[in-house]
């Protein structure tokens, strides 16, 4: 996956996680920028992209995601190749 593939995916997550579609995420956003986003919300985001990628993120991966930038760049490198 891309990054020019990642967003419009993660677009996808954020807008069923949250159930709203007026979200448009940048490399910038993070929690504090939508309301809502919580601890449980970040479950269901990492659980929803774990689940339709096939993938699994390390605890140390999620204790560097800050942002969603941060979210694209290790869902291009763990869906590489």
């Amino acid at each position: 996956m891309t990054d020019a593939e990642a967003y419009p995916f993660l677009t996808e997550i954020f807008h069923d996680v949250f159930m709203r579609d007026d979200i448009v995420l940048t490399p910038a956003t993070s929690a504090p920028d939508i309301e809502t986003w919580d601890s449980f919300k970040q479950i269901e985001i990492i659980v929803a992209i774990q689940e339709a990628l096939g993938i699994k993120f390390a605890t140390s991966e999620l204790d560097r995601m800050g942002c969603v930038g941060d979210l694209v760049g290790f869902i291009v490198a763990r869906t590489a190749g």
